[in-house]
């Protein structure tokens, strides 16, 4: 009966297991409408955000910021959302897969990178990565607030500001629906090329925001700014950086509990099946060990009949 212990005690480590992941399963499900709703709360302010940087940037204004001016690229900063916890199947390595293959192609044409990883995962992987790390944030909870981002957001938008950095883009997972969340890389800065690539996405179903409007006569108009363009085109970009990145740390919490909730679920289906399998091999097991208990009784009595 020895292998039919050790089974035993398989089939107990297992449904164990299946305990835990029921458990992780019914967590993400209590969490993801909450995190959803957060989601689309912010997915209007933020789409449309978008577009009125998209037609600023089309604008002839007298104020030139240095995020509507588009540059050589020497430098560029990815800033990485990521989860703080795993068990959630393929997320993040998803993400992190697309974000290096990018990476690579900019090293390859001599550009330097560096990185902010948002999310302790993010912050672990890249940290064994000869990358510039150069500034990290984790912990945000089911309850992200800007006020935790600010502190990275600022070194990202220093670099730029100062030309240290000629391109920034934000890397997180779109969230499209309970079983499909999307690896996404999006220009920030210089807004030219955001405008190109929010143009070229206007038709996707993840962003059904009417079409940006587009000049035909191309530089030769511009807005009416009170009091100046200085200090109103830095207001719209600064809140426009900060809505981008808070509205990826949003989408990535409801893509986390979502692919935990899938991940999870499909860890209790295969305990359970392992369960049954195991429970099954037990069976024929302990079967075999009486039959031949059985039969060793019976040579017994028979030897000693004889």
């Amino acid at each position: 009966m020895a292998g039919a212990r050790e089974i035993r005690s398989k089939i107990k480590s297992v449904a164990n297991t299946r305990k835990v992941t029921s458990a992780l399963q019914m967590v993400s499900a209590s969490k993801i409408r909450r995190a959803q709703d957060l989601m689309h709360t912010s997915r209007p302010y933020t789409l449309h955000m978008r577009r009125v940087v998209a037609h600023i940037a089309q604008a002839n204004t007298d104020y030139k910021h240095p995020a509507l001016v588009e540059r050589e690229v020497k430098r560029v900063c990815y800033i990485v959302v990521s989860t703080d916890r795993g068990l959630c199947g393929g997320l993040n390595a998803n993400l992190f897969r697309k974000v290096l293959a990018d990476i690579h192609g900019w090293q390859q044409k001599g550009v330097g990178v560096e990185l902010i990883a948002i999310g302790q995962k993010a912050a672990q992987f890249f940290r064994h990565i000869k990358l510039d790390m150069v500034g990290t944030v984790a912990h945000l909870g089911d309850h992200p607030r800007v006020e935790k981002l600010v502190g990275v957001l600022k070194l990202a938008d220093d670099g730029f500001m100062r030309g240290k950095v000629d391109r920034i883009y934000l890397c997180y997972n779109q969230f499209v629906n309970t079983m499909v969340q999307r690896a996404t890389i999006d220009t920030l800065f210089p807004l030219p090329t955001a405008a190109k690539e929010i143009q070229a996405t206007e038709a996707d179903e993840a962003h059904p925001q009417p079409a940006i409007a587009k000049v035909d006569r191309a530089n030769t108009w511009d807005y009416l700014y009170e009091p100046e363009a200085e200090p109103v085109i830095r207001h719209v970009l600064n809140r426009y950086f900060e809505a981008m990145a808070y509205h990826a740390t949003l989408e990535n919490l409801a893509s986390e509990h979502a692919a935990r909730m899938v991940a999870m679920k499909a860890a209790s289906d295969n305990a359970t099946k392992a369960i049954n399998t195991l429970t099954l091999i037990y069976n024929k097991a302990r079967q075999a060990a009486i039959t031949q208990e059985i039969s060793e009784i019976v040579g017994g009595a028979a030897a000693v009949g004889g």
